[in-house]
């Protein structure tokens, strides 16, 4: 088994505006903490047919601390770092305040396993952290689940396990640690937006009530924890299909996995890891994999869900 080497650590600085800052009294808050130090697992969305709507959290960690800063100085926060926070202080309804930041972990960024959520949420905690949790944990997913534009990950990220989000309520089951999770990382990022782009406008309708059925069973499997469900259920005619083109090895490293014993495999998220779940055989069903995929470069994780959701350590 292969790991995925751990992200060097990165930091950076936001700083509230300088009025605001000088207006605030010196103590205000001098009670709160002065770090906070959140875990957030890595997700696997879609699950095929299951469109930004189903996700699932993943013993794969990204650590994000947040820290208040002393300085009003120039900000060098990242654009997704400053719209974090604009969004928490817009909510939790306080004062915004400078602060710092730094990221570490194992989430690959641009893989498809939530990397943009484990900073975000790993932010908004942080951040309600420091001004004395003013904000539920229900909250913070809503905010993130915004501003990532879809909930399909914010919410595993959020509470663990198997979730369907993307209406008024969400739903949330364990997974049992017998269900493994192989990971095919390729060595090439794919960003959202520009998978976004080659889905068509308009889908064939006998496709789209087989992807509602599939769907359908995924989410039954999870919820009765009878995972032989799976098996047949993650193929799809919403997206797929269509991002073949920018991850051709997919259906090839799919159909590899199955053989060596998987239930079933998917495009995790956009891409461009691949996701194959199994009952055992995790070995096998790696190897097979990394065969399929014909890259000396590619790189194998094998782990399993995460039910815990993000933590603040």
């Amino acid at each position: 088994m292969f790991r995925a080497p751990r992200l060097r650590k990165e930091r950076r600085r936001y700083a509230a505006p300088s009025r605001q800052a000088a207006a605030r009294p010196a103590n205000v808050y001098s009670f709160m903490p002065n770090s906070v130090t959140t875990r957030v697992p890595a997700t696997t969305a879609n699950l095929g047919p299951g469109y930004d709507c189903l996700g699932i959290a993943l013993q794969l960690y990204n650590r994000v601390t947040v820290r208040r800063s002393a300085a009003d100085g120039e900000a060098h926060a990242s654009a997704m770092a400053a719209q974090a926070a604009q969004a928490f202080f817009q909510s939790a309804g306080g004062e915004p305040f400078p602060f710092e930041w730094e990221i570490g972990g194992d989430v690959p960024q641009s893989r498809g396993l939530g990397s943009s959520v484990t900073v975000r949420l790993g932010l908004l905690h942080g951040l309600n952290g420091l001004a004395g949790t003013p904000l539920s944990t229900e909250q913070l997913f809503e905010i993130c689940a915004k501003l990532e534009g879809h909930p399909d990950n914010a919410a595993p990220a959020a509470f663990g396990g198997f979730t369907v989000a993307g209406g008024p309520r969400l739903a949330r089951f364990p997974v049992s640690p017998e269900l493994q999770f192989v990971l095919l990382i390729p060595d090439f990022e794919i960003s959202t937006p520009e998978a976004r782009k080659v889905l068509p406008t308009q889908l064939d309708r006998l496709s789209a009530v087989a992807s509602c059925t599939n769907a359908c069973r995924i989410t039954a499997a999870f919820a009765s924890g009878d995972y032989e469900l799976l098996r047949g259920a993650f193929s799809d005619g919403l997206h797929q299909p269509f991002r073949e083109r920018l991850i051709p090895f997919l259906p090839a490293v799919i159909a590899a996995g199955e053989r060596a014993g998987a239930l079933g495999g998917f495009l995790s998220g956009s891409g461009s890891t691949i996701c194959c779940v199994a009952l055992g055989n995790g070995g096998e069903i790696s190897a097979a994999m990394l065969e399929a995929s014909d890259s000396q470069r590619t790189r194998i994780i094998v782990t399993q869900a995460d039910d815990t959701g993000a933590r603040v350590e």
